[in-house]
């Protein structure tokens, strides 16, 4: 159904931001790679921006062979450790103190508007419409929800502080320079389960566990199910990537079907397994890497260092619950 706030409207958005910080990357003569760096951003942008465009003029099959040429090319400028960071302008921070204290708290508002109002609107406007048009793209009502909800507050953020929408796009450019590459790994590693599904790796799994273990042993079988879920994850960098190939490998054939294991419980703690190898990798740069990267940590993998321990003992105890709570 025709919508407002459409997915491609997103994506545009999207498009039109990575844009910017490829302009302000190019401009920045303070950043050694600034050529590599500027490139680097509107690769990433030229999808989302001129990706309809690309489909009705060159058809879908090379639409996607050109989208994997970029693909591979900005895997490259990343691999290749060609992206830089600009030296910022120096700050006065005499004034940003004066002005955080002046503030308070208010300065957490923009923040909590966010998923403030992605919620209210998910919930309550997903049936608003104008005339035959709704709001809301209704196949994806959430994504489109929290594009609203960041442009509020980006408005709430600029009537709060005074200052004007062009400085957030150079803020937003300092962090995105601050996080590098690391920033598109969410959205890499989520087409990389895909690609992981479609070619069927959980049979390939299946078939490996089958010459090495025995069947009829299941502490061994819940052992690796757990573990297994939180190495996958570990390099897929998303538990839920690793998930359908580790239960379709593992959990259905052994534990569901061989076993009989209670499928609710044992998926449950097989996924809690997972978000154990969250905890220790910075493929999950989202979690791991962007935050050591926005306080300015000289370590960027110290959040992982002080994690790993409470990983290994929350697996631990997640391979005794599941050997003793899911079977009959």
């Amino acid at each position: 159904m025709d919508s407002i706030i459409s997915i491609n409207l997103v994506f545009y958005l999207i498009g039109a931001i990575a844009m910017l910080v490829a302009g302000l990357s190019w401009r920045d003569a303070s950043n050694p790679k600034r050529y590599s760096t500027a490139l680097f951003w509107f690769l990433f942008g030229v999808s989302f921006l001129f990706g309809d465009l690309m489909l009705s003029l060159l058809g879908k099959q090379l639409t996607y062979r050109l989208v994997g040429v970029i693909v591979l090319l900005i895997a490259a400028l990343a691999g290749a450790n060609l992206l830089g960071v600009g030296v910022p302008p120096p700050e006065d921070e005499a004034e940003h103190q004066r002005s955080a204290k002046t503030l308070g708290n208010r300065l957490f508002l923009p923040a909590l508007a966010i998923p403030v109002i992605t919620v209210l609107l998910t919930l309550f406007a997903k049936e608003l419409k104008f005339g035959h048009w709704f709001l809301l793209d209704q196949k994806n009502l959430t994504l489109a929800s929290l594009t609203i909800a960041c442009l509020a507050a980006l408005l709430l953020g600029s009537k709060l502080t005074g200052g004007s929408p062009l400085l957030a796009v150079r803020e937003s450019r300092r962090l995105v320079d601050a996080m590098g590459w690391a920033l598109l790994l969410p959205q890499m590693l989520a087409m990389l389960g895909g690609v992981f599904v479609a070619a069927q790796t959980g049979r390939s799994i299946q078939a490996i566990v089958t010459l090495f273990v025995e069947p009829e042993n299941r502490l061994a079988l819940v052992a690796i199910y757990c573990v297994g879920m939180a190495l996958f994850t570990m390099i897929m960098g998303n538990a839920f990537a690793a998930f359908p190939v580790m239960t379709a490998g593992i959990a259905l054939p052994f534990l569901i079907l061989g076993h009989h294991a209670n499928p609710a419980p044992l998926v449950a703690i097989g996924m809690f397994s997972g978000y154990c190898g969250t905890l220790m990798t910075p493929m999950a740069a989202n979690f791991n890497i962007v935050p050591a990267a926005l306080l300015e940590l000289k370590d960027k993998y110290q959040v992982i260092k002080i994690q790993i321990p409470t990983a290994l003992a929350v697996l631990a105890c997640n391979i005794l619950l599941m050997y003793f709570l899911v079977f009959p």
